[in-house]
Order: structure tokens, then C-alpha cells, then sequence
């Protein structure tokens, strides 16, 4: 059985992240999503409001879960018996850095394969920060994330 995992900050879901665990699912026996910290950078949602949006979206897909996860992504990895790590290409600047982090994380666990799968148009032009600063000035999301997400992303920015 392969395990995988798909980490991230997930600060908020997109639909690029939905669709790329739509599509890692049918490649795995089981996904985990796995919520992570990201150090640089302060979250507008808890880890548990974020896994609770992913879960929401995710309902349907069997044999996808969704995690909290903190440290390494390498040792949450060991902890759940995975051995595929799943990640996101939007351009030619996340190949690098996802290339640098997939050599670093062989050299901390020699049974790790990072498997990249290419966003698609039009996932490929936004990210979550992005999302958020136009959210932030109260532009309409709804193109970029679920309708229950865009709702939170206002909710909190109104606050």
C-alpha cells in the first residue's frame, strides 16, 4: 500500500490545492494532507480552522485525510509510514526551490520520493498569500477558492 503525503500551510485552501489532492488521490492508495507550519510566515487561520476547511472539501474523496502536523515533514512522514511526498509546480522558481527540498529531504530519509505534479491553468497563477492580500481588500475570491473558504477569508478580514 502507498502512502502518501501532501503537506503545506494550506493558509487558505485554493482550489489549486484541491485540485492537486483531487489528482494526487487517484495516484496513492492513501493521501494524507498534511497541515504544517510555515516559519516564515504568520497564519490568518489555526491549524485546526485550516484542517477543518480541507476536511470539508475534501469529503469525498475516500481515501484522503487530513493532518495537523508540526517539525520536519520528512519525520511526520516516518510517524504515518509514508514514503511519497507530494508537491505542486506553478512555475520555474517553485521547480527550484521544490527541487533543492526534495534533495534535502532524500538526504534525511533515503526511502522519501518526492512525486511533483504540475499545477494546471489557471491554478498555476495564484497562491495563497496572493488570495489573502486581495481578500484583504475585499475583491471577490470566489474564482480562486471554495465558496465556504471565501466566506471565512471575509469573515476574518471584516474583524
Amino acid at each position: 500500500m502507498i502512502t502518501a503525503v501532501f503537506p503545506g500551510s494550506f493558509d487558505p485552501v485554493t482550489r489549486g490545492h484541491l485540485d492537486l489532492i483531487q489528482r494526487a488521490s487517484r495516484l496513492v492508495d492513501h493521501l494524507i494532507v498534511a497541515v504544517m507550519v510555515n516559519t516564515s510566515k504568520q497564519p490568518l487561520f489555526t491549524k485546526d480552522e485550516k484542517v477543518a476547511m480541507i476536511q470539508a472539501e475534501v469529503r469525498d474523496l475516500p481515501n484522503v485525510t487530513v493532518q495537523a502536523a508540526a517539525g520536519l515533514t520528512v519525520d511526520f512522514m516516518t510517524k504515518v509510514d509514508a514514503t511519497v511526498l507530494i508537491r505542486g509546480l506553478r512555475n520555474e522558481q517553485d521547480f527550484g526551490y521544490e527541487r533543492d527540498i526534495a534533495w534535502m529531504n532524500k538526504s534525511l530519509n533515503d526511502q522519501i520520493e518526492t512525486v511533483c505534479l504540475i499545477a494546471r491553468p489557471p491554478y498555476a497563477y495564484f497562491s495563497s498569500s496572493l488570495i489573502k492580500e486581495i481578500a484583504k481588500m475585499g475583491a471577490d475570491i470566489s474564482e480562486y477558492v471554495p465558496t465556504a473558504v471565501a466566506q471565512k477569508l471575509h469573515q476574518r478580514f471584516k474583524a
